[in-house]
């Protein structure tokens, strides 16, 4: 009764999680913010400068700055708006699913002096003087659009109309003026001046004892609406300069929405089936607790109001991929215990406990590179970083403690007693009278010898690493604008495109280039790229004829040389700091030797990607630097898996005499983790291969980086990691009496007593 109640329990567990997610997730779907780049909009950063000669920009005033933005906003009425405050005098919106783009621009960076003159153009009335919100738009009589005002103070408007009335006959006017300073497009743009523009002139003839005004003019409807705006707003207390921008067409955005869901989940259904047929049981769990997995991440994505992006997509993708990999990790030592001769349960509580160490340490690697690409990344990448984030402290709650919970309940049962469930064959399984360790367990890379044909892959590996220096000094790096500054176009179509054709007619509006790449399934996409920053008047006109050309409105960014410069600074501190994070934290829960040939895999790996890169002219992005620093994260993974198996087989001797018993040692670990690094990887090119694919154009050069560096990550990990350590063990051995003991606790990396 008590084993049954354990099915029980499992059935009602499973009825509980389909009944909640598929009457919510349609809900949370739905609730969950979409970026920019998946619904259309545009993103600009501001650099706050002096109005006026002497000003200081303090936190005080770019708080005050980011106010009155946000007062404009509102007042477009546009959802959920993203303005964010960074470092001292920057300023970051986001609007996204905004169709008008240049007005809103204009509408954010613009500032409207409003001021009453007589003809001697003496000021009687400014800004000041008018009722907080007391612009609106409406019509005059012969339905023209105006501007309605109320002042505050009627007596005041009273005097002033009194004495021009009293003037003589054509001095009898009250002149308005907006004096616009509109915020500048660029540096390069920043020495223009905006003039005053005059709105209307109104002959008085009598005393106008009111609060209600009205400015008529040459106005069309959106103007009326968007001066109003201004008006109500205030003015800006400070000049703003763009020094990056970015815009997306809606109909892009969607396109890049659907393709890349679509590839993701062709991706993990592949996945799905991969596991069911190779682990069977945990295969089955692991498909259950990875769809909980994926409906929790989005969960909290609803809770702490995340935008999610294109990259934050292929972020919940990789998650899924990465948390395989503690499934991965628990099932095959499950199996290495059932190979022993364990029973069913006997082999799950001995396999979980182990496998517990190697997932902690793998995931906590992966995390420290996640929070440092939180902290030195923008926009995207930021949002890049927070979805990973997400996803590895949701794969401790379903990947290890879910998947243990449910597989616990099936294994505790007594149902599922045959390890055929768990793919082990009864011709593969020994008897615990045998007294078969799993060190001595047989695996598929027997004849594979690591260890003593490592000079043969530290010599691959410096041939590749001198051809890499000679391809990137020939080469050079292909910068993208987030790194060399300048504007870059995105033209989509839905024809063929042909370079000669996208040359010609570029430089028949105006915008002659050189710099032209043609990119998708059939090469529908043609990516455009300027040294300089165009300006927002030769951006619009830029937009309005290729969308006219071509059928849809081009996505353009444009990078200023100064935040070009600081993406790279903070890209080279992403780097450092994550390695030096790794170095140290693999140090003190393993061993400094263990460190240094952690640290000098993962060189490898990302000095391959940036000469792959180098020689076939990939663009290299902010993007770039995630799928990098991700990469270094999924490396150090594999890498700290390998060498907890080799801390573990290590624990069974209190002294090695011999360098060959330590050679040993290390390909025994190395075999036995190398059909989980396989089959991790596998997982995860699946889903990397899908994007490449069939994901947005916008991500395909960082699904080419993810690719090169799962690839060459579990090269490093199984030919060169270990190896080193090898290299720098025999160098102790060699200084001491010829034998390796457990000296300190930490030789080995374990708390157990000294030997």
């Amino acid at each position: 009764m008590k084993l049954r109640s354990r099915i029980v329990a499992f059935v009602l567990l499973m009825v509980l999680f389909i009944s909640t997610m598929s009457t919510t997730v349609e809900g949370v779907l739905k609730d969950i913010k979409l970026g920019l780049d998946l619904q259309g909009g545009f993103e600009v950063l501001y650099e706050v400068k002096e109005l006026k000669e002497g000003q200081k920009i303090t936190p005080e005033v770019v708080t005050a700055t980011a106010t009155a933005l946000n007062n404009r906003i509102n007042t477009m009425g546009v959802s959920e708006p993203s303005i964010q405050v960074e470092g001292e005098n920057r300023i970051r919106v986001q609007l996204a699913g905004v169709e008008d783009q240049e007005s809103a621009r204009k509408l954010l960076s613009t500032s409207a002096n409003l001021t009453f003159r007589d003809v001697d153009d003496n000021l009687l009335l400014d800004g000041d003087d008018l009722k907080a919100n007391g612009a609106s738009d409406s019509f005059d009589q012969q339905n023209r659009p105006i501007v309605s005002l109320t002042l505050k103070d009627a007596k005041k408007f009273a005097d002033i109309t009194s004495k021009i009335a009293a003037k003589p006959a054509g001095q009898n006017l009250l002149v308005v003026w907006l004096d616009f300073e509109e915020g500048v497009d660029s540096y390069k743009a920043e020495s223009q001046k905006a003039k005053p523009r005059y709105a209307s002139a109104a002959t008085v003839s009598q005393t106008l004892n009111t609060t209600d005004v009205m400015i008529s003019g040459n106005f069309t409807v959106e103007e009326t609406k968007n001066l109003a705006g201004i008006l109500n707003a205030g003015a800006l207390p400070v000049k703003l300069l763009e020094t990056y921008s970015t815009s997306v067409g809606a109909q892009f955005g969607d396109q890049a929405l659907k393709s890349t869901v679509f590839a993701g989940i062709v991706g993990v259904v592949i996945i799905f089936l991969f596991m069911l047929f190779y682990y069977r049981l945990p295969g089955f769990i692991s498909i259950i607790t990875l769809c909980i997995f994926t409906f929790l991440v989005l969960v909290v994505f609803d809770w702490i109001n995340a935008v999610l992006t294109l990259p934050g997509i292929a972020a919940i993708v990789l998650g899924i991929g990465m948390a395989v990999d503690a499934n991965i990790l628990a099932a095959e030592r499950i199996r290495e215990e059932l190979r022993v001769g364990h029973s069913v349960k006997q082999a799950f509580q001995i396999g979980s406990k182990q496998s517990l160490s190697a997932i902690i340490d793998a995931q906590l690697t992966t995390l420290l590179a996640a929070a440092v690409l939180f902290q030195f990344g923008t926009s995207s990448v930021k949002g890049f970083a927070t979805t990973l984030i997400i996803s590895i402290l949701l794969s401790f709650l379903t990947a290890v403690w879910g998947s243990r919970v449910l597989l616990g309940l099936l294994v505790n049962s007594g149902y599922v007693n045959n390890p055929a469930l768990f793919g082990i064959a009864k011709s593969k399984q020994h008897s615990l009278d045998e007294n078969i360790g799993t060190l001595d367990l047989s695996t598929k890379f027997d004849r594979f010898d690591f260890v003593h044909n490592r000079k043969k892959f530290y010599t691959f590996s410096l041939a590749i690493l001198v051809a890499g220096l000679v391809v990137i000094g020939i080469f050079r790096l292909n910068l993208g604008i987030d790194f060399s500054s300048g504007t870059r176009v995105q033209i989509e179509a839905d024809q063929t495109l042909n370079k000669e054709e996208v040359s010609k007619y570029i430089d028949s509006i105006g915008f002659p280039s050189e710099d032209i790449v043609l990119s998708g399934e059939k090469s529908n996409s043609a990516v455009i790229r300027y040294k300089d920053d165009l300006s927002q008047d030769e951006i619009l006109k830029f937009k309005k004829d290729a969308g006219e050309k071509y059928g849809h409105e081009p996505s353009v960014s444009t990078v200023s040389a100064t935040v070009g410069k600081e993406l790279v600074k903070n890209a080279i501190y992403a780097l450092s700091l994550a390695a030096l994070g790794i170095i140290i934290y693999v140090a003190v829960r393993f061993e400094w030797r263990m460190g240094v040939g952690a640290i000098v895999s993962l060189l490898h790996d990302v000095f391959l990607i940036v000469a792959v890169f180098s020689f076939f002219r990939l663009e290299v992005d902010i993007t770039f630097i995630a799928a990098v620093l991700t990469i270094v994260g999924y490396s150090i993974n594999d890498t700290i898996v390998t060498f907890d198996r080799m801390r573990e087989n290590l624990n069974q001797y209190d002294t090695i005499q011999d360098r060959e018993v330590l050679a040993n040692i290390v390909n025994k670990s190395l075999r036995q983790t190398m059909g989980r690094s396989v089959n991790t990887v596998l997982t995860v090119i699946i889903v990397v291969v899908a994007l490449l694919i069939l994901g947005a154009p916008s991500i395909q050069n960082f699904s080419i980086a993810l690719l090169i560096g799962l690839i060459t990550g579990m090269y490093s990990s199984i030919c060169i990691a270990a190896q080193i350590w090898y290299s720098l063990k025999i160098r102790e051995m060699k200084k001491s009496d010829g034998q390796l003991h457990k000296k300190e606790k930490k030789q080995w990396g374990t708390d157990e007593p000294t030997v």
